[in-house]
């Protein structure tokens, strides 16, 4: 499976959002009503104030404090080199990303767990709001589906069947690799950018998500892990 992919020209990616403000007081009145309309189906009994802690799922009311990404590296044996970008700033943290895929080539496919469905068009929304010009691979509009260079792990492992999300917590445990949630969850990153500051830590989680993303990838395609000796983090 997927051998017909040269790891080379594969870049995995991961990224960290969470609410665009501290809390709900915070948020402007007129988003106040348009957040209750928006997510007033997937609350159930919950208020939008009590809600907003999940705010960061959505585009329209969250952002983007941290994008990791993994290049694989030919040699002895395959190595992967893992850099972060992150910032309180998020033009600033979107426009180094999109520096770095503009300086690739435009056949680079881009690779994400659940990419498809959070990744890819959350990145493209986010971009557009702060009038950055989508890079050639983030850039979808006018292609056909087999024209976009875009991998997803979980889709991959859905073999078709579209009826339920696995995650990579889970599918990094039955592939017996080190799993990224060793330290806290993608439901603690909130809490833990806006109530304690701790974005390197963050960032240090989101790295880990790209790790096991690649190491999944070198399972479906039947070979072995990536030794940690051969898995360098650029700063």
């Amino acid at each position: 499976m997927l051998e017909q992919y040269d790891l080379q020209n594969l870049l995995v990616l991961d990224i960290e959002t969470v609410p665009q403000y501290k809390n709900f007081e915070e948020v402007p009145d007129n988003l106040k009503k348009l957040w209750d309309l928006k997510t007033i189906n997937q609350r159930k009994e919950i208020s939008a104030d009590e809600f907003y802690e999940r705010a960061g799922i959505w585009a329209e009311f969250g952002k983007i404090i941290c994008i990791s990404v993994g290049i694989f590296k030919s040699g002895r044996e395959t190595g992967l080199r893992v850099k972060s970008f992150y910032s309180h700033d998020e033009k600033e943290l979107l426009e180094n990303f999109a520096d770095l895929l503009n300086s690739q080539p435009a056949s680079l496919i881009l690779v994400a767990h659940n990419g498809k469905e959070f990744d890819f068009p959350y990145l493209c929304r986010r971009m557009l709001i702060h009038g950055i010009k989508h890079p050639s691979q983030l850039e979808i509009a006018g292609k056909k589906p087999w024209e976009v260079n875009h991998l997803d792990t979980m889709e991959l492992w859905k073999f078709g069947d579209y009826k339920s999300y696995t995650s990579l917590n889970l599918l990094t445990a039955i592939f017996d690799i080190p799993t990224p949630k060793d330290d806290m969850d993608g439901s603690m990153v909130g809490h833990v950018y806006w109530n304690e500051n701790q974005l390197e830590r963050i960032s240090t989680y989101c790295q880990k998500d790209v790790v096991a993303t690649a190491q999944l990838l070198r399972r479906y395609r039947g070979e072995e892990l990536i030794v940690d000796e051969c898995i360098t983090i650029v700063e």
